[in-house]
């Protein structure tokens, strides 16, 4: 399927897309997250299963979840923040 063959997508008035440049991963805030989440959740671990990668993958995503200043310092930054208070 072509790209011109998707439906258009409905954007509403509250929200703005920003478009970044392909190839560059150190514009995307999530690259941070899942670099951080790799290094401090799974440096040197080794799983019996998938299943068991897939636990350690939810509870460490939890703890994510509940360290919001800690996200907020790996995905907030300045040329992100202002973009949205324009």
């Amino acid at each position: 399927m072509r790209i011109g063959d998707y439906a258009k997508v409905f954007i509403p008035d509250n929200m703005r897309l920003l478009s970044l440049p392909p190839y560059s991963p150190e514009l995307n805030p999530v690259e941070h997250l899942w670099d951080d989440l790799r290094e401090k959740a799974f440096h040197n671990t080794v799983f019996e299963s998938i299943e068991g990668l897939e636990v350690h993958l939810e509870s460490s995503l939890r703890g994510l979840e509940a360290a919001k200043d800690r996200v907020r310092s790996l995905v907030a930054w300045p040329w992100i923040i202002n973009a949205l208070m324009k």
